[in-house]
């Protein structure tokens, strides 16, 4: 799914209701919620604390979805074409850290940590 289409499908869902887009800063508010979530799942399975016995299993893949419809949500109610806005950013980062880590060498497997990659 291209991030255009992440967008006009939340813009979708969101619409469907009188409520709409909630304002700035109740979106930022969320966020800060499900990135609170996503990092205790990433603690609970790569950090020093551990799961109570209590506690449901999450899905850390849903929990980074989760801050993705949020971000999404809040680039809408702000009227941001992420497409453009991550291509810029993207363009910053390789003009700004060209020089600053150390590249791969020749026929290495680039992203062979990342699935799909």
């Amino acid at each position: 799914m291209r991030i255009r289409d992440a967008q006009e499908r939340v813009d979708q869902w969101i619409s469907r209701f009188e409520e709409g887009y909630w304002p700035p800063l109740a979106i930022l508010a969320r966020l800060m919620e499900e990135v609170g979530e996503l990092s205790r799942e990433v603690n609970h399975r790569f950090g020093s604390k551990p799961k109570r016995d209590d506690e449901a299993a999450a899905e850390l893949e849903l929990e980074i979805a989760d801050v993705l419809f949020v971000v999404v949500s809040l680039a809408n109610q702000q009227g941001i074409d992420l497409e453009r806005a991550f291509a810029r950013v993207m363009d910053k980062y390789e003009a700004r850290d060209v020089g600053r880590w150390t590249p791969k060498a020749a026929g290495s497997e680039a992203g062979r940590d990342r699935p799909g990659a």
